[in-house]
């Protein structure tokens, strides 16, 4: 420890108010431990300001725009939409606005005196040092800094023209062409709702996978629905260059002229200027510090990493439960304990839907498919199509899923409860399914790995779906 006196001291020193940060402090202070929460601007969680719903309030601006679509299918006579990018902005910030204000207000609730406005970094594992000059003892200190976009080198010197999801929300209007550089989660997702509201959109990617699904049979389904909205260019790396005012991309003896770049790439663990090398930490070839994941314990010190800091499990859920292991165990040190975690559930918000849960399907000994390209419920709504991968033990019990199907962002969350609970094929089929739904499309699924499992099924269970399911 340095010889200077420190100027503040605390039990638990939370780096961080975001989302896994917030949490780490509330679950500390329950714990008993006097806290300090610091942050530069507290400005709100990344879900609020540039992730979660300010892209959900897009993507339902143009699921508003496709649905004009499916209304004349069903002979519902609707002149063409005119999509004034102006307004469909300005309702995304004022919506986003009012969700940051709420996390905000939420922050309020901080005992007098925890909340610190200020950059922090290590000085010596237990002491921290405040770019205002201050220092901090702290027993114990969580990392919860969060993320940043990642910019490959091509695309850093290219200006404005370049958006990533930190900027891409403050457009005053929606360009009239736009190419997306990285096809996961996020790319896919705002590729295609910028596709929906008109804007001339390609979608590029050095892999083959769309939105990191893992199942072949998923992906494939998903792509071939996907590729009506979004012109695709997978397995390729484009050359950017600054073209007048936008950027043309050149790729396989090709090229195509943009008015601006939306990178989604990915993000790394904001952990820059932490200083690090004074925390005595073990660090992997990504700068991140080794940790527990059961317990969120940097090695054997008095140091916790919770939420995308980490670079493990990047969505909320976890950043939320993250930060309550990290804030507990860093508040009764050294009696750390490990906490249960649930099983892989992501969510990916296209159209349709995807969701991965569980066991991958290179870790699963049963599968069971279900097509929607038929599928009652789906047919009647005018969006048919899709595949669900069910997975199992040997047993029958559910151990994964993988979902591209209309409605999957609900189908999952009574999947991960089968998985977590233990659930076996025929227990879902023991369920009553109501007709006509989109539940009912599980059922073959279901019954191949009860085939495959030797589980016996009743009359009830195996009797077959009516017509149209």
């Amino acid at each position: 420890m340095p010889d200077t006196k420190p100027d503040l001291s605390c039990d638990v020193a939370i780096i961080g108010a975001g989302t896994a940060g917030l949490a780490a402090e509330r679950a500390a202070r329950r714990a008993g431990a006097r806290t300090l929460l610091i942050d530069d601007g507290f400005t709100g969680t990344l879900c609020a300001t540039t992730g979660c719903m300010p892209s959900k309030l897009l993507i339902a601006a143009a699921g508003a725009h496709a649905d004009l679509h499916k209304a004349r299918l069903m002979g519902i006579d609707i002149p063409a939409a005119q999509v004034d990018g102006r307004r469909v902005m300005e309702r995304l910030r004022f919506e986003r606005d009012r969700f940051v204000a709420a996390t905000r207000k939420g922050m309020e609730s901080l005992p007098d005196g925890a909340r610190i406005d200020a950059r922090a970094q290590f000085a010596a594992p237990d002491r921290l040092e405040l770019d205002d000059g201050r220092q901090i003892a702290a027993k114990a200190v969580v990392i919860a800094t969060g993320s940043a976009p990642v910019i490959p080198k091509p695309y850093r010197d290219l200006g404005p023209r370049v958006l990533t999801n930190d900027t891409v929300f403050e457009m005053q209007d929606l360009p009239r062409s736009m190419a997306v550089i990285g096809a996961g989660p996020l790319g896919a997702e705002l590729a295609q709702a910028f596709g929906r509201l008109g804007v001339r959109v390609a979608l590029f990617d050095q892999g083959d996978r769309l939105a990191k699904i893992r199942c072949d049979r998923v992906h494939d389904a998903f792509r071939e629905l996907y590729a009506r909205d979004v012109p695709l260019h997978l397995g390729c790396a484009p050359e950017p260059s600054a073209q007048g005012d936008g950027i043309r991309l050149a790729w396989n003896g090709q090229h195509q002229d943009y008015d601006c770049v939306l990178v989604a790439t990915g993000r790394a663990p904001a952990l820059d200027g932490l200083n690090l090398d004074a925390a005595d930490l073990r660090l992997d070839d990504r700068g991140v510090p080794d940790f527990d994941r059961d317990t969120l314990q940097c090695g054997n010190s008095a140091i916790f990493i919770a939420g995308d800091a980490d670079a493990d499990a990047p969505v909320l859920h976890e950043a939320s439960l993250e930060g309550a292991i990290a804030g507990a165990n860093a508040a009764r040190y050294p009696d750390v304990a490990p906490a249960d975690r649930p099983p892989l559930f992501a969510i990916t918000f296209t159209d349709p839907p995807v969701a991965a849960i569980g066991a991958a399907p290179d870790k699963t000994a049963i599968h069971g498919f279900a097509d929607y390209s038929d599928q009652g419920r789906a047919r009647i709504e005018a969006r048919a199509g899709g595949m669900l991968r069910l997975g199992s033990d040997a047993q029958g019990r559910l151990t994964g899923a993988d979902l591209a199907v209309p409605g999957a962002d609900h189908l999952a969350h009574l999947l991960v409860a089968a998985v977590m609970n233990g659930s076996t094929a025929s227990d879902l089929l023991d369920l009553p399914f109501y007709h006509p739904t989109l539940e009912e499309g599980m059922k073959p699924a279901l019954r191949a790995i009860c085939k495959a499992a030797s589980l016996h099924l009743s009359i009830s269970r195996d009797s077959g779906n009516p017509p149209g399911a």
